[in-house]
């Protein structure tokens, strides 16, 4: 029997931290498949927020919806997210400069078929940085811990890392443009227990400079690193199956006492 769940949001304030984004998703389409519903949530600022749920449940494509990533063209969000005051889907609002403040880390590894150094520096030269480009490749590769492995390689293909070097190089080109919010979609699913500790590491690292928001499948990642949590599950209606939030709040709390019996199944692995 599939568990019982609320019809409202069981969340819990923010402590200490502000928001830096305040989601006021009503839904998000496909087409006309309605693929979110009643996504409510406050990012607070300097802390890392997981996403957590069972497969099919939201959680990459409300992250997605952060920095734009959907195609306009085949998509709508109706709702607005504001970062800061200003709603990142209003028409005056230019897609590319959301990126520049909303970075992304993808699920694989994606280095561009470059050397090292470039990759690092193509955000930088698409944004026009009229600085010392060098210092700022240094600085995004330290940022990522791997300014050691790679200082004597920066002219070699960032195709020739390992897959754990491969996914900070990737974190490096996304922190070296200074965005304000990282978003991380399941960034250790294709790396091995060693790389993904380091990984890990350099999150909670990160933390100090960035608003970060992860999703992960790993549960005991989510609990290890992040300091709130967002449950979504799946609910369906007569016409669609679509993504929910149910729970959101400090990660100890939602873990030692939740209130719906989605999360209570999800967290006992009865459902995933």
């Amino acid at each position: 029997m599939a568990p019982t769940t609320s019809t409202t949001v069981a969340s819990r304030p923010l402590k200490k931290s502000a928001a830096i984004l305040d989601l006021k998703i009503e839904s998000f389409f496909y087409g006309r498949m309605a693929a979110l519903r009643n996504v409510h949530l406050e990012i607070p600022a300097k802390r890392i927020t997981a996403f957590i749920g069972p497969s099919g449940c939201g959680k990459s494509t409300t992250l997605r919806c952060l920095n734009r990533m959907h195609p306009p063209n085949r998509t709508r969000l109706d709702g607005e997210i504001l970062f800061g005051n200003q709603n990142l889907y209003h028409p005056d609002v230019d897609p590319r400069m959301v990126r520049v403040h909303i970075g992304m880390v993808f699920q694989q590894p994606n280095p561009f078929h470059v050397s090292v150094f470039d990759n690092v520096a193509f955000g930088l030269r698409l944004n026009g940085y009229q600085g010392d480009l060098e210092q700022k490749v240094e600085n995004a590769l330290r940022g990522a811990a791997l300014w050691d492995d790679v200082k004597d390689r920066l002219k070699q293909p960032g195709t020739s890392l390992s897959g754990g070097q491969q996914q900070r190089l990737c974190i490096a080109r996304a922190i070296a443009v200074e965005p304000q919010v990282l978003l991380m979609d399941e960034p250790c699913s294709a790396l091995d227990p060693i790389s993904t500790g380091k990984v890990e590491e350099l999150i909670l690292e990160l933390k100090q400079r960035f608003s970060i928001v992860i999703v992960t499948h790993n549960l005991g990642q989510a609990t290890r690193i992040s300091d709130y949590l967002a449950y979504f599950y799946v609910e369906r209606d007569q016409q669609s199956r679509y993504g929910r939030l149910h729970e959101h709040g400090p990660t100890h709390e939602l873990v030692e006492n939740p209130h719906t019996d989605s999360l209570r199944s999800y967290l006992s692995g009865k459902i995933g």
